[in-house]
């Protein structure tokens, strides 16, 4: 039932996906203790909320833009449902813009394939990661993906390898000018700084445990397949769906290097594992399969709404 519903690309599977994510969006900040006696906390709440659907409807842009699923809305649905399964992802701001603006430098990435406009493409894309990395400083690591699709696309080209460099130093000299005018130091303007932390007992919860065991496994497994479709297809398209495989492995770098451990920072794997989920999905030929892989996927975190 389900997975026919959104076996196709529909405006109400988007009203679907929104509301989910507002029911994450309550869910998260029920056991807060937040003033909400003020306009401006409604409003603030209100922004970040707009700002989480703008952000699914960024995935969806970059999803359809390079064809990296069939057309159907599971992709949307998994962000959504991945959103409900970590309810906290909603609450850090700084790594919610981090994420849209990591998504931004992706995009510029993809667009690659064309080969028209690659200094252009590299700079944004570097520069993006540079601003992203000023609100979460470990979504600098990102900056990798821009060499590896340098690798993937087998460009030799000197000054494409260096210009990513100056989008990244672009950002810095103004970040670090900014923060001198207003707060006479370098880097009060920059929201996160570098620091590594390797306790995860913060996971040591029943919801968590269960959410990232879920999504682990069927990730892996979805892996597998995905890995092995890369073969069959179009040689151009290949480098594409690669990216997805590197941007997924240093999400889960990003989880584990990062210090404060509050289950925020799985956002950044949920649209590249929407992908590869989805493309796994699309494969499924038993209609009963497809039907019990998405329903779980969507019942688990009602299920843990209740824990």
């Amino acid at each position: 039932m389900i997975a026919s519903i959104f076996n196709k690309s529909k405006p109400l599977n988007f009203v679907i996906v929104f509301f989910i994510t507002l029911v994450a969006f309550i869910a998260a900040r029920q056991d807060l203790d937040l003033d909400t006696s003020y306009l401006g906390f409604f409003l603030s709440q209100l922004g970040i909320f707009l700002l989480c659907c703008i952000t699914l409807l960024m995935v969806s842009f970059i999803i359809t833009k390079n064809n990296l699923t069939r057309k159907n809305n599971y992709d949307v649905l998994l962000f959504g449902v991945f959103v409900l399964m970590f309810v906290h992802t909603t609450l850090d701001v700084n790594i919610i813009w981090a994420n849209f603006f990591v998504l931004l430098a992706l995009r510029r990435l993809m667009s690659l394939r064309s080969q028209k406009e690659v200094k252009k493409k590299l700079f944004d894309a570097a520069f993006w990661i540079a601003i992203a990395a000023m609100f979460y400083f470990w979504a600098i690591l990102f900056f990798v993906l821009i060499i590896i699709s340098l690798i993937l696309y087998t460009d030799y080209n000197i000054r494409h390898w260096l210009i990513p460099f100056a989008g990244v130093a672009t950002v810095f000299i103004i970040a670090t000018s900014t923060s001198i005018l207003l707060y006479n130091d370098y880097f009060s303007v920059f929201k996160s700084l570098p620091a590594v932390g390797f306790d995860f007992t913060a996971y040591n919860s029943v919801r968590l445990v269960i959410g990232i065991a879920t999504v682990l496994s069927f990730s892996v497994w979805a892996s597998f397949f995905y890995l092995q479709n890369i073969k069959r297809k179009k040689k151009a398209t290949r480098a594409t769906f690669k990216i997805i495989i590197f941007a997924v492995l240093i999400a889960c770098l990003i989880v584990i290097l990062t210090p404060d451990k509050t289950s925020s920072e799985f956002l950044f794997a949920f649209a590249p594992l929407a992908i590869i989920m989805t493309n796994y999905i699309e494969t499924i030929r038993e209609k009963w399969f497809k039907e019990a892989f998405v329903s779980i996927l969507v019942i688990v975190p009602l299920l843990l709404l209740m824990l």
